[in-house]
């Protein structure tokens, strides 16, 4: 269905609910570049949401490589596992808990996402830290200041390397009865990092 190397498939291409949020195609981007990957790698997506990270990373790592998608609301597993079969990837195992009670559980990671967590953010780094590689990559999407604030704070305790802040802000066009207009979207804040 995608038949590009490079990230950015449209929001128009996923399965999408009300109920359950989608991390929009150029943050998307942005988060996948910021993370680094290649192929053979295994990534966490935590909060994954309608799975399109998870489909853009495992396009990345390949068949050679796996994604371990994690959200503990069954609305979001359930349309993550609707996008996969979409798109037809196949190197993706979808767990549905709690990420804290989960991710302890898993194999090491090369590179873990951040999305959606209900507020237990600065927990999970910690958490994923222990499971992340030296010289793996973080990629955290956070909307709230005061998630910025906790999870910069909680980085710097754990010493990750290179920990880098990009704030994008997007305006997509819409046309109208007279013409173009741009309307924006809410900024979202990526902090990126590598563990030491």
């Amino acid at each position: 269905m995608w038949n590009f190397k490079t990230p950015g498939i449209p929001d128009e291409y996923f399965e999408r609910t009300e109920k359950v949020p989608i991390t929009k195609e150029e943050v998307r981007v942005v988060q996948i570049s910021k993370a680094r990957l290649s192929p053979g790698q295994i990534v966490y997506d935590i909060g994954c949401g309608s799975g399109s990270i998870s489909i853009e990373a495992a396009l990345q790592v390949e068949n050679s490589g796996k994604v371990l998608a994690v959200d503990h609301d069954s609305n979001a597993v359930d349309l993550t596992k609707k996008n996969l079969a979409k798109f037809g990837v196949t190197n993706v195992e979808v767990i549905y808990g709690d990420a804290k009670e989960k991710i302890p559980d898993l194999e090491q990671a090369d590179a873990i996402f951040i999305g959606g967590t209900g507020g237990d953010t600065q927990d999970i780094v910690k958490i994923c830290n222990r499971k992340l590689r030296s010289g793996g990559r973080i990629v955290i999407g956070i909307i709230l200041i005061e998630t910025l604030y906790s999870v910069l704070k909680v980085l710097d305790e754990l010493d990750f390397d290179s920990v880098d802040i990009t704030q994008v802000t997007i305006s997509k066009s819409r046309k109208t009865s007279t013409g173009t207009m741009m309307l924006a979207r809410n900024p979202v804040t990526i902090i990126s990092a590598t563990k030491r």
